[in-house]
């Protein structure tokens, strides 16, 4: 089977940083591969190198199996790419926007036209059209610019954290439109730090850290790793909040979280639970919420790196390469 997406080995220096560390991916045709990591991962970096915005020092990578490199004009006639940060120009109207890109990409005026009538109607933005870009909504502005990386009818699409700055609703509205997009068998990576992102969207899943891939596979494979499930317990009095986690700890063997009005800990041994039941009910605490669930994406990325997805600085080298113009 071809794939749409092969990397092997993919290195990227700047100066005594490596961005990238010898990335390996594989994204099989018509399927959505996520690429989590917190900022600084290597995220960015890659996604320009496949997208051929980038050279990278060492590996190769094809797309749609042509040379990121060596055939980098074949590999941009098959792409669409969707940045971190709106690219749409803000003076000019939604139709304009996408009549322009268009007119780039050697489509006639009527074609152009025709085509920014269907995508306005697809994106939900008809009524928008004729209105300055810098009018619409963050969220109208993120589907404009998603709207735009379609024009081309692109084979792979690259969403690089499509959904930053954006509010629950607006993310919500934009998960639909991806759906859709991975239904009509468009090719997508896409690059977040959002764990519930990825674990709404991506049929398989690969873990970046400082550079590296340091896990990959589906989301239930991901939570499986940890070997463990998630015990939450809420009392209903909350004043019996640390008696509940004194009990939690004693049975289970380590203290629990105490955050959100409640005790959470990774769970080993499933026969532990009912001895957390007996002792509290001995102690006549009553809870209100008593679940064992699997683990998380956010759980999974904490135990495999030491830390969550948001919660580390851009590197040296991802700041770097934010200010690289391709040549």
């Amino acid at each position: 089977m071809q794939h749409a997406i092969r990397a092997e080995g993919l290195v990227k220096r700047y100066g005594e940083t490596r961005a990238l560390d010898g990335i390996d991916l594989v994204v099989p045709q018509g399927r959505l591969l996520g690429v989590l990591g917190p900022n600084g991962a290597g995220k960015t970096t890659a996604v320009r190198i496949l997208a051929t915005l980038l050279r990278p020092d060492e590996g190769r990578a094809t797309v749609g199996g042509f040379d990121v490199v060596r055939q980098a004009h074949q590999v941009r006639s098959l792409v669409g790419l969707t940045g971190q940060y709106a690219a749409v120009d803000e003076m000019l109207t939604g139709v304009e926007n996408l009549v322009m890109i268009g007119r780039l990409l050697g489509m006639s005026r009527a074609d152009s036209r025709r085509r920014a009538a269907e995508l306005l109607e697809r994106f939900a933005l008809s009524d928008a059209g004729g209105r300055a870009a810098k009018t619409y909504s963050g969220g109208m502005r993120r589907r404009l610019d998603l709207a735009a990386s379609l024009v081309g009818r692109p084979q792979v699409l690259f969403l690089d954290e499509p959904t930053t700055g954006l509010d629950p609703r607006s993310r919500t509205e934009l998960w639909s439109v991806v759906r859709g997009l991975m239904a009509d068998g468009v090719s997508v990576l896409l690059t977040t730090q959002y764990l519930e992102e990825a674990d709404q969207l991506a049929d398989d899943i690969v873990v970046f850290d400082h550079g590296r891939v340091i896990a990959s596979g589906t989301s239930d494979e991901l939570k499986a790793t940890t070997g463990a499930q998630v015990l939450e317990v809420r009392p209903l009095a909350p004043a019996d909040l640390d008696l509940v986690s004194q009990v939690v700890a004693d049975v289970i063997g380590e203290a629990p979280d105490l955050t959100g009005g409640r005790a959470t800990v990774s769970v080993h041994d499933p026969a532990a639970v009912p001895a957390v039941v007996r002792r509290l009910d001995d102690l006549g605490v009553v809870a209100t919420e008593l679940a064992l669930r699997k683990s998380s994406l956010d759980e999974v990325f904490l135990a495999l790196t030491g830390h969550r997805a948001e919660e580390e600085p851009v590197t040296g080298g991802e700041a770097a390469e934010k200010e690289e113009v391709p040549a």
